[in-house]
Parts: structure tokens; C-alpha cells; sequence
């Protein structure tokens, strides 16, 4: 065959390979734009959940609030009502009104003085708890339950997580949870720190413990020795004590309920000085209307 005739199917075979060069060059583009896309969306989808529990909690709290405000408003009204009646009566010269004026100024200022603490002291339960869990990653946070009640933190975890079943002895799953546990407490190193360990009611009958008092004393023991001698928690911080089953959170005539009560918690508890200093950190928030 000539060369004249060769030249031109050469040409062509060469625009086909060009051509599929570019369309897979575009379709590899599209692959990844596509990803891209598809994880901008999973990431959105994430946000839009958070976002409507964070809204759920503010409707919430505004639901609470508006509660409280009622509550005010009700008492307002029938310390009002009192005047009227005063009032009325003091046309007979059966009432002193300004002293009664007085009475009811003071009422005010005290209903004020309760609106104000109690705003504080739910600023500083927001504050503590903020605090203490900032070291914790959003998984972190699932695996401990932390809660704050009147100024003290508590961190409750299930036995299951920490013992060996029926035993005082920590068990090899029990070193991450405990790693994020002590990750709060060496964030604030001056606080002391109580282990308290909870038993249900059922029996215990393994050799060397005599009762529940026994192991969940033995329960917190183990704890406070591990975030010693494993994290390296100053000793001097740690109290270890055992509750048995004589402070349940739950109905102990059930599975569920039992689980609740075999726990152990760790109650992190400011200084008096360290407590206000907080206490001042607290956001100010505006009285109820």
C-alpha cells in the first residue's frame, strides 16, 4: 500500500486515541468532582443535625424561662393585688401604706435577687462544663457522661466499661475511657477529685469480699490507683470511696435499672476560691421581664 493511502487512516487513528485521551481525562474531573461534592453534602448533613439539636436545646431552655417568667409575673401580680386591697382598706384607716409599700418594694427586690442567682449559678454550670470537657473530641464525649450540679462536676461511667464482670479489676478496655477521664482532670490540676464507686442490690459471693460496701470501695480504689499510677494524677488530689448499693439512680427490680446503678462516678469539685473565680467568669445574662 502507498504511502498517499496510508496517511490518512494514520490521521485518523490518531484523532480516536486524542479523543478518548480527553473524555477519560474529563471523566477522571467528573469522579472527582464528584466526591468532592458528595462529601461537601455528608458534611452538611452533619451540620443540619447538629444544628436542629442545638435549636431543640434553645427552645428548651426559652420554653424554661418563660416558665420562670410566668411564675414571676403570678407572683408580681398577687403581691399587686395586696396593695389594692391595702390600699382599699387604708380608706377605712385600717393600713399603714407606706410601711406596706415598703414590704412590698423589699418582696421585689428579693424576687429580683433570686431571678439573678439563679441566672448565675446556670451560667456557671455552663461555664464548668465547657471547661472541663474542652479537652474531649465530639467522640470522646460520647463515651462519658459528664453533668454539673451546683458548681460540682460529675462523671459517671458503667461498670461494664471499667471492671472485669463480677471483680475490682480494671480491664484492658477500660485504658481509653480512663485516658479521657484523666485528660479532664489534669486540665484542672488544682481540683480534688472523688471516686465514688455503686453497686445494685444483688449479692456478691466471690472470695475476700464480703459484701457490696467491700466491692465498691475495692471498684473506686482501683480507679484512683490506676489515674495515679497509669495518667499520673497527683495522689494528693484523690479520694476513693464505695456507696455500694445505697445510692441508686434507678429501680433496682429491673435489668435496665441495675445497669444504671453499677457505676462508678468522679466528682470533680472546685476550691472555694477557685469556685468564684469562676463564679465572676459566669456570662452576665439579662433579667426576666
Amino acid at each position: 500500500m502507498s504511502i498517499k493511502r496510508l496517511l490518512p487512516i494514520t490521521i485518523l487513528l490518531g484523532g480516536i486515541v486524542m479523543t478518548s485521551c480527553v473524555s477519560n481525562k474529563k471523566y477522571v474531573a467528573l469522579e472527582t468532582q464528584h466526591r468532592d461534592l458528595n462529601a461537601l453534602y455528608q458534611k452538611g448533613q452533619t451540620d443540619l443535625v447538629e444544628s436542629r439539636a442545638t435549636v431543640k436545646s434553645l427552645e428548651d431552655q426559652l420554653a424554661y424561662e418563660r416558665k420562670n417568667n410566668t411564675m414571676l409575673k403570678e407572683a408580681y401580680a398577687k403581691l399587686q393585688a395586696t396593695l389594692d386591697n391595702s390600699i382599699q382598706q387604708n380608706s377605712q384607716g385600717n393600713v399603714n401604706i407606706s410601711k406596706l409599700v415598703d414590704e412590698i418594694n423589699s418582696s421585689n427586690k428579693y424576687i429580683q435577687h433570686l431571678v439573678n442567682t439563679k441566672n448565675k449559678s446556670d451560667s456557671l454550670n455552663m461555664v464548668l462544663t465547657n471547661n472541663l470537657t474542652r479537652s474531649l473530641s465530639r467522640e470522646e464525649l460520647k463515651d462519658v457522661d459528664v453533668q454539673v450540679l451546683k458548681g460540682v462536676v460529675y462523671i459517671s461511667l458503667s461498670d461494664n466499661m471499667l471492671y472485669k464482670s463480677g471483680s475490682y479489676e480494671i480491664s484492658p478496655k477500660a485504658d481509653e475511657i480512663l485516658g479521657k477521664v484523666a485528660k479532664i482532670i489534669q486540665d484542672y490540676k488544682d481540683y480534688d477529685v472523688l471516686v465514688e464507686g455503686n453497686t445494685d442490690t444483688d449479692p456478691i459471693s466471690k472470695p475476700n469480699i464480703r459484701n457490696n460496701w467491700d466491692l465498691s470501695a475495692l471498684r473506686a480504689s482501683s480507679v484512683v490507683q490506676a489515674l495515679e499510677k497509669i495518667y499520673g494524677v497527683d495522689p494528693k488530689r484523690l479520694t476513693a470511696g464505695g456507696r455500694g448499693e445505697f445510692n441508686p439512680v434507678a429501680d433496682n427490680n429491673s435489668a435496665a435499672g441495675k445497669m444504671k446503678n453499677r457505676r462508678t462516678q468522679i466528682i470533680i469539685t472546685p476550691k472555694l476560691d477557685q469556685f468564684m473565680d469562676l463564679i465572676d467568669k459566669a456570662p452576665e445574662q439579662s433579667s426576666i421581664n
